[in-house]
């Protein structure tokens, strides 16, 4: 795909848990640029040695497809020349920023929002709002973000779009307290972008009994691309409110992207719970944001999170059970996605 699809628009975290947030807000007023002037070098420069500095994904991405933040720089520098437009200029940077093929990596102006959209473009969508509404009917209850009702074998199903529209304490209660009778759970997160990692961490805690591991997180503490603190354990603490003790079947597809891949990795931690559908979306550096010295603003990952296993989840990760939906199925109206995971949970 040309880099130039960096341009559609990415959803993602706007809040961070509280285990994070000092650490990254110690982080984030830590960025300090050279000043460089602004011109379409000077801000190509800048951007380029910002991303060179702070950014937590090239070691892992050299492995993954190569990428060369070096060959980078010469590719673009010779397109960039002091007498471009501004339009010239923010394609340019556009294209450059595209070569980490990261969601949370956007260029900000008053004319255009540059973005990164191929971490869930040319993949299967597997997932059907037509076959959302079947599923879902018309008498389904509505709590805050979340839609659920309870399907005909007695399995629960909670449909949750976007952790960007959070949920209260008493949203959660009231939704398994209504729900504590099925003899299992399905969590639809497909098409979640992500959002609140506070409100994602809120509903996985319904789902623990003890204090869990569930990954790791790094801090960039030095401008070489391997300059990162130790690992540090990240953990979920049980809700002191109700809890769901049966069985789990979380849905997710490649839009699962952000603080939903997040909640997909938290929840794979756990026993009593099974991922089904397609490998999520990813997007697992948390982002922080400068400026160039045009104004124009610029998110990038700067701390890197991990699994339980200490593995990268920046590419999303793999379901336990893998279902795709097919145009047959979805033309007699079934989601084969819902049907495995009533089928597990059944048995």
């Amino acid at each position: 795909m040309e880099m130039r699809a960096i341009r559609k628009k990415s959803r993602g975290w706007v809040k961070v848990l509280p285990l994070y947030l000092l650490t990254f807000l110690l982080f984030s007023a830590c960025v300090d640029t050279d000043e460089r002037p602004d011109t379409p070098t000077g801000n190509f420069e800048a951007l380029w040695h910002m991303l060179d500095e702070h950014y937590c994904f090239f070691d892992y991405k050299q492995h993954e497809y190569g990428l060369d933040w070096n060959a980078v720089y010469n590719k673009y520098k010779v397109r960039v020349s002091d007498q471009m437009t501004e339009t010239q200029l923010f394609e340019v940077l556009c294209d450059m920023l595209g070569e980490l093929r990261d969601g949370h990596v956007n260029l900000s102006t008053s004319m255009d929002y540059g973005r990164y959209w191929a971490w869930h473009e040319g993949y299967p969508q597997n997932y059907s709002d037509t076959l959302e509404r079947h599923y879902l009917g018309t008498n389904y209850k509505i709590s805050a973000g979340l839609s659920y009702r309870v399907l005909d074998d007695n399995i629960g199903y909670v449909r949750y779009e976007s952790f960007a529209v959070p949920v209260g304490e008493g949203n959660l209660d009231d939704c398994l307290t209504y729900l504590a009778l099925c003899r299992g759970l399905i969590i639809d997160i497909r098409n979640n972008g992500g959002g609140d990692l506070t409100t994602a961490e809120r509903l996985a805690g319904r789902f623990v009994h003890e204090k869990t591991l569930v990954g790791y997180m790094q801090h960039k503490n030095g401008p070489g691309h391997t300059d990162f603190s130790t690992l540090d354990a990240q953990y979920l603490e049980p809700s002191s409110n109700v809890r769901w003790h049966k069985g789990v079947c979380v849905l997710t597809n490649r839009s699962v992207y952000s603080a939903a891949n997040a909640f997909a990795v938290w929840m794979h931690a756990l026993p009593n719970v099974r991922l089904v559908g397609d490998h999520t979306g990813g997007g697992s550096g948390m982002p922080m944001s400068s400026s160039l010295p045009n104004g124009w603003s610029v998110r990038f990952s700067a701390c890197p999170m991990y699994d339980r296993d200490k593995r990268q989840t920046e590419f999303g990760i793999a379901p336990d059970i893998a279902a795709q939906l097919t145009d047959q199925a979805t033309a007699e109206t079934i989601d084969p996605i819902i049907e495995k995971a009533r089928e597990i949970l059944t048995n």
